[in-house]
Parts: structure tokens; C-alpha cells; sequence
């Protein structure tokens, strides 16, 4: 809420509202349980193609273009180290393979081999069912649009406030130094 709107809330850059920290608090602990949710329930669409919930985002994210592990992790959100480890594995089980990276030399590209994409195609009768099954739960297609926006939404919030940390932690850093965007860059 902006201020003056009524309420008792702080503009954008105010102090939160008394019930907002509150509010974080369960959206993070809904986030952790649904994290946890989407793993268990990922680990059981992909066993029939012989792969875990981990192996399966990885592969899914070099499906369209191949992208250095480095890459992965931030399509994914997660510790490049965690990618690292995955992706060696799907490489050693043949499901993946590491091919040169034209923009940099030590930074690999991870792809799917045909027995990978073949992995992948295995999940497409358990993954459709359960997709349908789960947009009924959130009433229908609409419904399940419209949870993936507030998802997004919610994504996008998060991520600009990521950026604007760095960038006062970058502003600080510049003053601590004695240089300012005008006379130090």
C-alpha cells in the first residue's frame, strides 16, 4: 500500500506494515513445504525413466539449448556446486554430455545425449496425468494460470529486492572506499 491509502500502512520504502513480517513468515514456510512437495512428487514422475527430481531439472533446463552448468544454476535458483554434482552424474550415466563453450574455455556446456532426451520422453504419460490431475484440484486451466502468476509475481518481488541489496551493497562498498558513482568509475 502506498501511503495515504488508509490502513496504517508505510509507502513503498517505509517501514513494513506490523503484519507483513508475519505474512513472510508464511509464505516462506508454504514455499519450503511446497519445495519439498514438488521434489517428492518429482522423484516419483521421474523413476520410471530411472531418474531423481534433481537429475530431471537439470536435464529439463539444457533441453532447448545447452548451457554451462553455471548457466543451470541460475535458470534453476540453486548452488552451481549442487549442478556441478548432478550434472557429472548424468554425464557418467550417459544421460548428458559436456561439449566445448564457444564464449568460454573452461566453462563447459552441458546437453542432453539421445538417452537423456529419451529419459525425458518416459515422463510425458505420468507428468500429463498428473498435470491434469492437479490443475482439477486448482479449478482447471485458469486456475492453475493464475497460481503460476501469483508464483511469478512473487519470484520477480523477490529477485528486485535481491538486486537492490547488491546494488546498496556495491554503493556502500564504494563509499567505504571513498569513491562515489561520480568520481570513482
Amino acid at each position: 500500500m502506498r501511503k495515504g491509502t488508509g490502513g496504517g500502512a508505510a509507502d513503498e520504502d517505509g517501514p513494513a506494515p506490523p503484519g507483513a513480517a508475519a505474512l513472510l513468515d508464511a509464505v516462506a514456510t508454504a514455499s519450503f513445504r511446497l519445495g519439498g512437495q514438488f521434489l517428492a512428487r518429482g522423484d516419483l514422475l521421474a523413476a520410471p525413466a530411472g531418474l531423481t527430481a534433481a537429475r530431471w531439472q537439470v536435464l529439463y533446463a539444457v533441453r532447448r539449448e545447452p548451457l554451462s552448468v553455471a548457466g543451470v544454476a541460475r535458470v534453476l535458483g540453486v548452488a552451481r556446486q549442487s549442478v556441478q554434482r548432478i550434472a557429472d552424474v548424468l554425464v557418467e550415466q550417459g544421460l548428458a554430455a559436456y561439449e566445448p563453450n564457444p564464449a568460454h574455455r573452461r566453462a563447459k556446456l552441458l546437453r542432453p545425449t539421445p538417452a537423456g532426451r529419451r529419459a525425458m520422453a518416459r515422463l510425458g504419460p505420468g507428468h500429463a496425468e498428473f498435470a491434469g490431475r492437479l490443475a482439477h484440484r486448482l479449478g482447471g486451466e485458469e486456475g492453475f494460470g493464475e497460481t503460476l502468476a501469483a508464483l511469478r509475481r512473487l519470484s520477480g518481488a523477490l529477485e528486485a529486492l535481491r538486486a537492490e541489496d547488491a546494488e546498496a551493497a556495491e554503493e556502500a562498498g564504494d563509499r567505504g572506499r571513498g569513491r562515489t558513482a561520480g568520481n570513482g568509475r
